[in-house]
């Protein structure tokens, strides 16, 4: 009962952004697609997927909510929303430090562990997109340290 309605949900929400999404201007194109055609193709996918959910037969009665998971599923999505909302301010390698920190004891990782992982991941893919994929990233509170 639970998956249909969340499913049901979804596949409204999918449908009213891929609206949003069809109507998207850019004011200019780095694309030769635009820059419609990576979050149309998400929400296809993202749709097609609550669709089957919905659709699909049931054969056995859906468990009861398994609370902890939850709570671990919420802080994972605050911490995502987090990550999106410092993404700026922070610079794109501080908050994915954070993020991937956060994350990281979230699911049980050690916490230098989960340290050093967060900082790895923030300096590494922030090398691969601005040197070799020639992606500017927003560098935030680094940007008075570093320069290019």
């Amino acid at each position: 009962m639970y998956v249909r309605l969340f499913s049901a949900a979804w596949v409204l929400l999918c449908v009213a952004l891929a609206i949003l999404a069809w109507t998207f201007k850019a004011p200019f194109e780095y694309d030769p697609v635009g820059p419609r055609a990576y979050p149309l193709l998400l929400l296809a996918l993202m749709g097609a997927g609550a669709l089957w959910l919905l659709c699909k037969p049931s054969d056995e009665a859906t468990p009861a909510i398994d609370w902890p998971l939850a709570r671990k599923v919420m802080l994972g999505i605050a911490a995502l929303l987090a990550y999106a909302l410092l993404f700026e301010p922070l610079g794109f390698v501080l908050s994915t430090a954070l993020a991937g920190f956060g994350l990281g004891l979230l699911y049980n990782g050690r916490p230098l562990a989960s340290a050093a992982s967060g900082i790895a991941m923030g300096v590494l893919l922030y090398g691969l997109f601005d040197y070799l994929l020639d992606v500017p990233l927003p560098l935030g509170l680094l940007e008075t340290f570093v320069e290019n």
